[in-house]
């Protein structure tokens, strides 16, 4: 099984090929550029690399949401087009859940935050019971002190990662209650190579989607989307 995988869902760009088992190529960049600039000229780079026909994959898989709403429409745009051009099956995978993925094999419960701006965060929880990967929570939008309550009331240790870490952690230090730690850097951002290997299971699984049916999960309204309704509720 050989899976593309592309994550632009938040501030980094992330593409990843892994088959049967074997991460064969990770390109990852954390800096200023926008998606539309970066992701397939790193595609392109990751196929030059590697002596990929893009014929060869089997399924593509994508970070579909929460996240960046430019974000996401580039990366599913992406994920469409190729779908459709080469013919292949899409998986769709949670950003969150892959973003916390990046954590295998921790004993701790784990939060991804990544900043949804106006106090708000996409989050959920989440923890291993062996090998197997367990939703405690299922990816949502939230105040920050929401998910900081729902963490001190499973009264486990908690890693909290994501790029709302730095945005809120005062926030985090003073109403966390239970033994804490934030990830360090290289396992704290989203990662493609996380989200190939998620996939994996969800082939398994059967749950894959055409490049037709295939649509981004914002989970909340975007902010012209919300400004154009309160003005509607002036008039």
């Amino acid at each position: 099984m050989k899976i593309l995988a592309l994550d632009s869902s938040g501030l980094t760009a992330s593409v990843a090929i892994v088959e049967d088992e074997i991460l064969t190529a990770e390109y990852t960049i954390n800096y200023k550029k926008t998606h539309s600039q970066t992701l397939l000229p790193m595609l392109d780079e990751v196929a030059k690399q590697i002596d990929l026909e893009l014929e060869t994959i089997d399924y593509i898989a994508v970070a579909a949401g929460p996240g960046s709403f430019t974000g996401l429409r580039i990366g599913s745009a992406t994920a469409k087009g190729l779908g459709l051009a080469l013919k292949k099956p899409l998986v769709h995978i949670p950003t969150v859940d892959a973003l916390a993925y990046n954590c295998y094999g921790t004993e701790k419960i784990i939060c991804p935050l990544m900043d949804a701006r106006r106090n708000q965060v996409y989050t959920g929880l989440y923890e291993f019971e062996g090998q197997e990967f367990k939703v405690v929570k299922e990816q949502c939008a939230v105040a920050i002190e929401e998910i900081l309550a729902k963490v001190n009331s499973l009264g486990k240790e908690v890693i909290f990662l994501g790029d709302g870490v730095p945005v809120y952690e005062e926030i985090v230090k003073e109403n966390t209650e239970v033994n804490y730690i934030f990830a360090p850097a290289h396992m704290n951002r989203q990662r493609a190579g996380a989200v190939a290997v998620l996939a994996q299971s969800y082939v398994k699984e059967g749950k894959i989607e055409t490049a037709a049916e295939h649509m981004p999960d914002y989970l909340r309204l975007s902010q012209a989307e919300r400004e154009r309704l309160e003005k509607e509720k002036e008039a």
